[in-house]
């Protein structure tokens, strides 16, 4: 088997993956490199027909107050067919614009710019009801940024765009062997020979779920090299053997410049993946159906958020 995770950007030049290979009960891990080019990235991993568990650091799924109009079956049909709807990913400019045809907003910094704004012109009541079950606020982390929303620092639109329209929707149109967790099925139930499973991950929570706390920003060298001994502690626990060039990088804070951040992520992303498969920690799915057809879910994910009123329909 073949774990991998991206930190998935809709920059090319901060994708980065992190990928281990099961081998007699322990983990062969290498260093974090870039993806490349996804179709090619993917083909390499399903090349020698291992199965293969794939965490992606972006938005798998839509939030119920958008999908309740929507005519597809869940988010697997609707990837699959996103290819036929280039104008469902055109950013807008204004509010008078947005459309459930069209919801990604804004594409620049604009006087009236809420996230409250935007969900009223949506036609919902509360800027909450633009995000998913799995973004809101917990006990263990604030709320996460809701998947249309496309400006400033904590935003996920941009690289769902970049992952749904340019990769992941031509992908299942040309009948690629992926399954998408949690819309399928279960993690392990969907393992299987010569495919790839795609499932959520969140680096800043996977640092919860692996006990590591990062003191100060992801972004300063100096704290990602703190963080070191404790990271090296998370891969003897999983048994995980990181490879000489990534102790290395863990050694140097993932490099001196602004990917070290994504470096650190997907070795977060990574190991938190592996964390699942050997079942250190559950793979649970909520019995919502909402988030279960259109949704998803972020693996690992244990403490409820607050529920979003209902649709009218499931």
């Amino acid at each position: 088997m073949i774990a991998v995770h991206a930190d998935w950007s809709m920059h090319p030049g901060k994708r980065y993956h992190a990928t281990a290979r099961r081998v007699d009960g322990k983990w062969q891990a290498e260093a974090p490199r870039l993806v490349g080019d996804p179709a090619a990235w993917l083909g390499g991993l399903l090349a020698d027909g291992a199965a293969v568990a794939m965490g992606l650091d972006l938005p798998l799924g839509l939030p119920r107050g958008l999908a309740a109009g929507r005519p597809e079956d869940g988010f697997p049909d609707f990837l699959t067919g996103c290819g036929a709807m280039p104008g469902f990913f055109a950013v807008n400019e204004t509010l008078a614009t947005i459309s459930a045809d069209r919801p990604f907003y804004p594409a620049r910094g604009v006087k009236g710019m809420t996230r409250l704004s935007h969900a009223q012109a949506r036609g919902l009541a509360d800027a909450a009801d633009l995000s998913r079950l799995c973004d809101r606020a917990t006990a263990e982390r604030p709320a996460g940024a809701p998947v249309l929303w496309t400006l400033g620092a904590n935003q996920s639109g941009k690289a769902a765009i970049s992952a749904w329209r340019d990769w992941l929707g031509p992908a299942l149109a040309a009948g690629a062997p992926l399954a998408l967790w949690p819309f399928e099925g279960g993690l392990h139930a969907l393992l299987a020979p010569g495919r790839a499973v795609l499932a959520e991950v969140y680096p800043a929570e996977a640092m919860r779920h692996l006990g590591l706390r990062l003191r100060g920003s992801k972004r300063d060298a100096a704290a990602r090299l703190a963080l070191a001994p404790a990271l090296l502690d998370a891969f003897d626990r999983l048994r995980v053997v990181p490879s000489p060039a990534l102790r290395d990088a863990v050694a140097s804070a993932f490099g001196q410049d602004a990917p070290g951040e994504d470096r650190l992520d997907c070795v977060l992303g990574l190991l938190c993946l592996i964390q699942v498969l050997d079942g250190g920690r559950p793979d649970h799915i909520p019995a919502d159906p909402w988030v279960r057809r259109w949704e998803g879910w972020v693996l690992g994910q244990l403490t409820p958020a607050q529920a979003p009123a209902p649709p009218t329909s499931a």
